[in-house]
């Protein structure tokens, strides 16, 4: 189904694939799409019935960032949405990337560049396609970063390459990104949409409770101390080792079976 015409939702299985539908503009952001995909995300994180989301676009890209036309149209008329759109838009769907208890794969299909790359980095996994580039664009038009990219991109591949690729604009291809370790898995073109989607379902099918804990464990401790990172996992085993998936993989072992997880 299409939420809107720039943005295509598509159910399977368990597994969401939000496709960001602007092919003829690399998927640039307008804030229609923005709040397309604002509201999309918030709609899947509260949706008990997804269990793993993929984020891609449609055409030769995955998203180019901010569509600078309208930007700039949106600035000759003195409106001040350019203004507001960080803490409207971008900072609200990169929180609910990071932050959903479920699974979220990045099929980057194409070029990611600015806010369209830090959505990927937001994901929890990324696939590239061979033809994928990622570039850090926004000191290309005299701006910071946003969209969670000055927290996402340092815990990828290190504070100091993220230094280079903001202060240079330097473009990383699939290669380069998998060996800096900003990507997951590489593929080719044709393949990179249903690789995504397979792992989803795997996911899908899996603890998903404990993916989400997984999932808040390691974003605490990214910024905490070892007592601190040790009291979260151990909060996290305490509510985990009383949920029906882990009984059942427990069970499944001891008799040699394989497992039927239900995320509860």
């Amino acid at each position: 189904m299409a939420l809107s015409d720039c943005l295509v939702v598509e159910d399977n299985a368990g597994v969401r694939t939000l496709t960001m539908h602007r092919p003829e503009a690399y998927n640039s952001l307008t804030v229609e799409l923005k709040e397309a995909l604002r509201d999309a995300l918030a709609d899947t994180a509260a949706d008990a019935a997804i269990r793993a989301v993929v984020l891609t676009g449609s055409g030769k890209a995955f998203c180019a960032g901010q569509d600078l036309k309208e930007h700039i149209g949106l600035l000759n008329a003195g409106d001040p949405a350019p203004f507001e759109t960080v803490r409207r838009h971008y900072s609200p769907i990169v929180q609910t990337l990071a932050r959903m208890d479920k699974p979220v794969i990045a099929a980057v299909n194409g070029t990611a560049a600015g806010a369209g790359a830090a959505f990927a980095y937001a994901a929890d996994l990324r696939i590239a396609a061979e033809s994928a580039k990622f570039l850090m664009a926004f000191a290309n038009v005299g701006l910071g970063p946003d969209s969670g990219a000055s927290w996402t991109l340092q815990r990828l591949v290190g504070f100091g390459k993220a230094m280079e690729l903001m202060l240079l604009a330097k473009p990383v291809d699939a290669a380069a990104a998998a060996e800096l370790g900003l990507v997951n898995q590489v593929v080719a073109d044709e393949e990179v949409l249903g690789t995504a989607q397979e792992l989803a379902a795997r996911l899908a099918a899996g603890p998903t409770a404990a993916y989400a804990k997984i999932k808040q464990t390691l974003h605490g401790a990214a910024d905490a101390e070892l007592d601190e990172a040790l009291e979260l996992e151990a909060q996290a085993q305490a509510a985990l080792g009383r949920t029906a998936d882990h009984a059942e993989a427990v069970d499944a072992f001891v008799a040699k079976r394989a497992a039927q997880f239900t995320g509860s």
